[in-house]
Parts: structure tokens; sequence; C-alpha cells
């Protein structure tokens, strides 16, 4: 029966190994941001203020990356920002470390890791185009934003082209109703000419007077 104890004793000691192994403590060596995924590309989370206590939960074997835990959030920090104690000296997390102080290499996904920690930020919503990668992300951003640009100006240049045709259609309706404001005018005062000339009397009618000899021409 004791033999049995020890080996219960023995297996639950392997079974918690592996979650012991699970976390390594690190301190960050500068004010940096914590991300969400391993590139300076992914947005930041959180920023972790020199000097500060993180618990390492993981790091990529390919890049020099660790999936960190800061006041109970997760996210990801680059290893040149964080430092372990190894022999009683600290020494900068790389892949030499990983084994001896326990970090396991992991492997980031974009939809079990935003699934696990991130559904409450604004983000998150872009998931599908971020777990593509971050040079995919923002490479399709800048395309719509140069659609945007483009439609923005081609927008702008048609507006432009109908103030143009507005700007002619009103300068051509001001030039006719000048002209024929100027043909009124000048129709008005032909007619007035001849009505003048008709009102005018007769030069001898107004200079005779009785008795004067040229009335009688």
């Amino acid at each position: 029966m004791k033999n049995l104890f020890v080996k219960i004793a023995a297996v639950g000691l392997l079974m918690l190994a592996p979650a012991i192994a699970q976390a390594a403590e690190g301190y960050s060596t500068a004010n940096v941001n914590m991300r969400a995924g391993p590139s300076t590309r992914y947005p930041a989370v959180a920023v972790i203020p020199a000097g500060s206590s993180v618990e390492i939960r993981g790091c990529l074997s390919d890049v020099n990356w660790c999936d960190v835990e800061f006041y109970g959030g997760r996210g990801w920090v680059s290893g040149q920002y964080v430092q372990a104690l190894y022999q009683q000296r600290r020494v900068y997390v790389g892949p030499q470390y990983y084994r001896p102080l326990g970090i396991p290499m992991i492997r980031f996904s974009v939809d079990n890791y935003w699934d696990r920690y991130y559904r409450n930020r604004d983000f998150y919503r872009d998931r599908d185009r971020w777990s593509r990668g971050p040079d995919y992300y923002y490479r399709d951003r800048d395309n719509r934003d140069r659609d945007r640009d483009r439609d923005n100006r081609d927008r702008d240049r048609n507006w432009r082209e109908r103030d143009g045709d507005r700007d002619g259609r009103d300068r051509d309706r001001d030039w006719r109703d000048d002209n024929q404001r100027d043909d009124r005018q000048r129709g008005e005062r032909q007619r007035d000419d001849r009505r003048g000339d008709d009102r005018r009397p007769d030069r001898r009618d107004f200079d005779c007077r009785p008795g004067d000899p040229s009335c009688d021409e």
C-alpha cells in the first residue's frame, strides 16, 4: 500500500511538472509596449513600466518574442526588453535560456489568442485580416486608403466639372440675358425716337407769328 501511494505521488508530480514549467519570472528593462502579437506592427494593449515583474508564459522559437502576463493582462513583448534571473544574474531572454529557465516554446495564432484575451478590444473585429499577418493587414489597409483617396479625387473632379459646366451655363445665360436686354433697350430707344419725331411740331408753325412774312411760305 505504501508503494502504491509513492507511485501515485510520483505520477502527480510528473503531471504537475509541465504546469510548473509554464511560466518564468521576468523583468522589463524599459517602458515597453505589450502587444497583441509578436511584432511591433500588432496593436499595443498595455505599457509595461521599466523594472516591472512579468510572467513569461512562453516564447517563439524562430523570433525572440515572448507571451507574457502583466497585472492579469496578456500580450507579447520582445525578448530584448525582458530579463530573467539565471544563475544569480539577470540575462536577456533568448532561445539559449528557454530550456534552463523552464520557458516553453510556443506558437502564435491570432484566432486562438485573440478569442481568449481580446474579445472586448476594438481591433478584434478585424481579426480576419490580422490573422493573415500584420504585413497583409497594413498592405490591405493601405490599398483601402488608396482606393478611398482615388474615389475622393474622382468625386472632387466630378464636382469641379459639374461646377464648371454650371458656371459655363450661367455665363451663357447671363450673356444671352445681357444681349436680350441690350436689344430691348435699343428697341425702346428707337421707338422713343420715332415717337419723339411724331410729336415734334413743324418749325414753321412754331416760329410764325401773326403778321410775320415767313408764315406765308
